[in-house]
């Protein structure tokens, strides 16, 4: 199996746990709570990368930057997901927000000058569609 399949697939599954855990937790403690406490997570797992043999922190400004507002956008999307987790569905939250490559592709379009195929185009429409399907209920 290639290495991008193996950590691909691993990251379907953490995801998917990331995605089912809140809601349970959110039957007991407020979404900011929950936040805090997934972030308490992140950290400990950001500390055993220390402890990697190959791991080496880099420094630049711009790489820095980037991952630091990525960092703050993650956030807040977690955040705001939590109040969608606590309030709804987790069955439509979880496939609404799962749809968020497309802002990326956007972006990467705009700003980066990335090219769609006519195919990837339709895809793009068919998940616009499943939003007003999947939210508009029965």
């Amino acid at each position: 199996m290639d290495k991008w399949l193996f950590f691909s697939i691993l990251a379907l599954l953490f995801w998917g746990l990331w995605g089912f855990f809140p809601k349970v937790a959110s039957n007991y403690i407020s979404p900011e709570s929950i936040l805090v406490y997934q972030t308490l997570g992140c950290l400990s797992v950001v500390i055993l990368l220390f402890f990697l043999p190959e791991f080496e922190m880099e420094f630049n400004f711009k790489g820095i930057l980037f991952s630091f507002l990525g960092g703050v956008a993650g956030t807040l999307g977690s955040l705001f997901f939590l109040y969608a987790v606590k309030t709804g569905k987790l069955s439509v939250v979880i496939t609404i927000t799962a749809l968020y490559p497309m802002i990326t592709i956007f972006l990467a379009v705009l700003l980066l000058k990335e090219n769609l195929s006519l195919k990837q185009v339709v895809g793009i429409i068919f998940a616009l569609v499943s939003i007003v399907l999947i939210a508009g209920g029965e």
